[in-house]
């Protein structure tokens, strides 16, 4: 199978998983998986294990589910998929690099078109059908056969199901590239760790990933063995300040009920949360935080945020962590005030008097200052923030939030041409061109429109729009081939 054909495989797949009501591009989360995903992605090129064709032509994105099963997966075309479930239970970014650098490895070498190619008596777009219904079957077991239909749809999507000798070469290949990355190798196996003691506890459809990865003793003791002389083997991970604060989030973010939200309180509040370890304190207050905001408790969210301030002082990258949350709850809650919110903006640079540099800002950053600008108001934070933006997406044209905030800008500042058109973009981003096309059409039915204005800006705004249009047409003509 070509790797463009592998491609437009993906893109199928991951049209569908965009639209997943699961979907979700949470930024803070985002930015810590992608501060994991980059560096093994770096190892893989200096390895020579990612080669410059695949680079060019794969996807390499991330996309995040909601769901609760520990759960990661690679898909053609190089998209993966990442439950939150899985970022609740990894103990440290070792173990999460761990899993990362194996599915990557699965693509790196091709595997998956290696099983494509092996299931000839199907066509790819039929066992890209099946990958959908088997993700799907893995939260709601009826809709997931209602995509795999027919016993030999059935007897193939066994055969995708990863070979020993594949999964050997995932491990062994996925290890030299998270050490080479700079994560511990200790990590791998104390995933493995863990995943074997969930075998044996409980495989009752919640872990989905030891199903389609069978841990045998033999790969378990393979990875143990390429452990530096003198190494720990069966050592717990301790878990980072930061990291705890992120699998906390995961936490909520993936059970946003009620009860277990005031759960989340309950344990804040224990009388044994003093014994635990700092990061375990971090985590549980981090997520005592952020359920209480989601439950509209802003006196409860800020005292618990006071709380968790003082545990982060000595860990830069949590006090970061930490002050994203804080900004979060200031956002959601009803009795700040405009000064306020202009006062906590200039702790994530959104300061006209001095502003940060646009490289130094991280996504967390750039999504929140969208937010404060848009209910300060004023025209100078609206402008610096579009020029942040305008920066970020230089650098990353794929990501569709970026997108989405630099149309919410623009759309305060009455730019309603560019607005439009960078709600296409985020369209496009999620391999959605048909809705691209659409924002494309508004814009240049309002720039038609009796009394549009005749700028030289607007002019330059509508030719932007007019080759946009031609070449997602393009697109989507050849998305519309597919069988």
């Amino acid at each position: 199978m070509s790797a463009s054909a592998e491609r437009r495989l993906g893109d199928r797949i991951a049209r569908e998983l965009y639209r997943d009501p699961d979907f979700i591009d949470d930024p803070v989360l985002t930015d810590y998986v992608q501060g994991i995903w980059q560096p093994l992605l770096n190892a893989a090129r200096a390895r020579g294990d990612l080669t410059p064709e695949l680079d060019e032509r794969f996807a390499w994105r991330i996309v995040l589910g909601r769901d609760r099963s520990v759960n990661a997966f690679a898909l053609p075309g190089g998209y993966f998929g990442l439950h939150l479930g899985l970022l609740s239970v990894v103990s440290s970014r070792d173990e999460l690099a761990s899993v990362l650098g194996h599915e990557l490895s699965h693509v790196t070498q091709r595997h998956i078109s290696r099983l494509i190619s092996r299931s000839n008596q199907q066509t790819p777009w039929m066992i890209g059908a099946m990958i959908l219904g088997a993700l799907a079957a893995s939260k709601n077991p009826e809709a997931g056969n209602a995509l795999i239909v027919g016993g030999q749809a059935l007897s193939a999507q066994g055969q995708l199901n990863f070979s020993r000798d594949m999964e050997r070469e995932a491990d062994r290949i996925g290890f030299g590239v998270m050490t080479q990355a700079g994560f511990e190798a200790l990590g791998f196996v104390s995933m493995f760790d863990k995943l074997q003691q969930a075998a044996r506890l409980n495989d009752s459809g919640a872990y989905p990933y030891l199903r389609s990865h069978p841990l045998t003793t033999e790969r378990i003791a393979d990875m143990q063995s390429r452990l530096p002389l003198g190494a720990p083997h069966g050592a717990d991970a301790v878990p980072g300040m930061a990291h705890a604060l992120l699998t906390a989030r995961a936490r909520v973010l993936s059970n946003p009920g009620a009860d277990a939200l005031r759960g989340w309180l309950a344990q804040a509040d224990d009388a044994g949360l003093s014994g635990q370890a700092a990061a375990q304190q971090a985590g549980t207050l981090y997520g005592a935080a952020m359920a209480a905001s989601r439950m509209r408790d802003a006196a409860q969210a800020r005292r618990q945020l006071t709380r968790l301030q003082k545990v982060v002082l000595a860990d830069p990258e949590a006090v970061r962590q930490v002050r994203w949350l804080g900004l979060e709850i200031e956002l959601a809650a009803p009795d700040r005030s405009r000064q306020q919110l202009l006062a906590l903006g200039a702790e994530i640079g959104l300061d006209p008097a001095q502003p940060a540099p646009a490289a130094a800002l991280r996504r967390p950053d750039l999504v929140l200052q969208t937010q404060l600008a848009m209910q300060g108001g004023q025209a100078r934070l609206l402008d610096q923030v579009a020029q942040n933006l305008q920066a970020w997406l230089l650098r990353q044209p794929q990501d569709a939030l970026a997108w989405q905030s630099l149309a919410s800008i623009y759309a305060a500042q009455n730019q309603t041409l560019r607005a439009l058109r960078a709600e296409a973009e985020a369209q496009v981003a999620q391999l959605d061109y048909a809705g691209a096309l659409n924002r494309l059409k508004a814009a240049q039915d309002r720039q038609r429109a009796p009394g549009a204005s005749n700028s030289s800006a607007e002019h330059i705004d509508a030719s932007i729009i007019d080759t946009r249009r031609r070449q997602i047409e393009v697109l989507l003509k050849e998305q519309a081939q597919e069988p």
